[in-house]
């Protein structure tokens, strides 16, 4: 006898039910919550779309599928700032958690930040620092090009990310790139032959207003820079006598010092050093363009502070006379 099998009616209604939510159903498109496991090294590359980093994500198994991130991404106005370069990330995590660690600039590798101010010598030690070989470094900086002639000057202040495959070269290439896209965004080139100045010279002036001061005096001593010169005064500035010497971390510089022969000597040669003395940041170029109005020839740091302008000079050496008496009492060592 042969057995009969048993159909369970479904009505129609509940058919087309289940029909329309299993095909209608969004699929997973995110892992979930509390997933994650291992981290990882992840690259942006520089120039990489949005797309593009999403189905990288997605094929080094970070996130689930790419367009769960690239709908993240999408959704978040931070994702514009996104910085290339190699970080830790962890993998098989949701898409707006794998956002939030590429934005972390802290879990980025190889970050190369170069202060304003820095000195070339100072960005060498800094890349070696972060894994770069130093004969590389000082090849790259050799061989490197500006339109207005000077490395130093040009290496662009800024937090810069480099891949662990980037070359000392393209590292530096990049700064100097950096470095032309802000001067262009600065319009320095016009700004400069208006001044009737070259755009090294204005680099040059806008180092030594770096070096000398703090940034809300970086007008005021751009425009005594620019008072001596028309004066035919001599810049005397131990800024310039220190870099000379390839020294820093000093505040006093004794008579010996001055007598340092070189063209960066700003006691003994008279007009603007020859180059840049350190690597100016923005403010401090368009300090250089849009110097203060006074007729101030002299400042000094009396203290911590405390940097005063004059045209006088009986007024600056009664002020040098204050500044002599708080060096000796050690007022510049307990501010640093």
């Amino acid at each position: 006898m042969k057995k009969r099998l048993a159909f369970i009616l479904i009505p129609a209604a509940l058919v087309l039910a289940l029909l329309s939510y299993f095909t209608s159903r969004p699929p997973d498109l995110d892992f979930p919550a509390d997933s994650a496991t291992t981290a990882v090294d992840f690259t942006i590359a520089p120039g990489e779309t949005g797309s593009q980093i999403a189905h990288a994500l997605a094929k080094a198994g970070v996130v689930k599928t790419w367009e769960s991130f690239f709908n993240a991404a999408a959704a978040d106005k931070r994702s514009l700032t996104l910085q290339p370069g190699t970080r830790k990330i962890h993998l098989h995590q949701q898409a707006a958690l794998a956002l939030e660690e590429l934005l972390d600039t802290k879990l980025l590798v190889g970050v190369v930040r170069i202060p304003e101010g820095a000195r070339v010598s100072n960005v060498i030690t800094i890349m070696v620092a972060q894994g770069f070989d130093e004969k590389e470094v000082r090849l790259a900086l050799k061989n490197a090009k500006t339109p207005w002639g000077s490395v130093e000057g040009s290496l662009f202040p800024a937090t810069y990310a480099f891949p662990k495959t980037t070359s000392a070269e393209s590292a530096v290439a990049q700064m100097i790139q950096t470095a032309k896209g802000k001067l262009h965004d600065l319009k320095v080139e016009e700004r400069a032959q208006i001044l009737g100045l070259s755009t090294l010279q204005v680099l040059t002036v806008a180092s030594l207003v770096q070096a000398e001061a703090d940034e809300g005096d970086f007008s005021k001593v751009a425009r005594v820079v620019y008072n001596r010169l028309a004066d035919g005064m001599r810049l005397q500035l131990d800024t310039t006598v220190l870099y000379a010497l390839n020294e820093q971390g000093r505040i006093k510089v004794t008579n010996k010092d001055l007598e340092v022969s070189s063209k960066y000597n700003t006691y003994t040669h008279a007009g603007l050093p020859p180059g840049p003395i350190g690597n100016p940041g923005s403010k401090a170029i368009e300090a250089a363009l849009t110097p203060a109005e006074g007729p101030w020839l002299f400042f000094i740091t009396v203290k911590p502070r405390d940097t005063r302008f004059t045209a006088s000079e009986s007024e600056f050496y009664k002020w040098k006379s204050e500044y002599q008496k708080n060096y000796a009492a050690g007022a510049f060592k307990v501010a640093s």
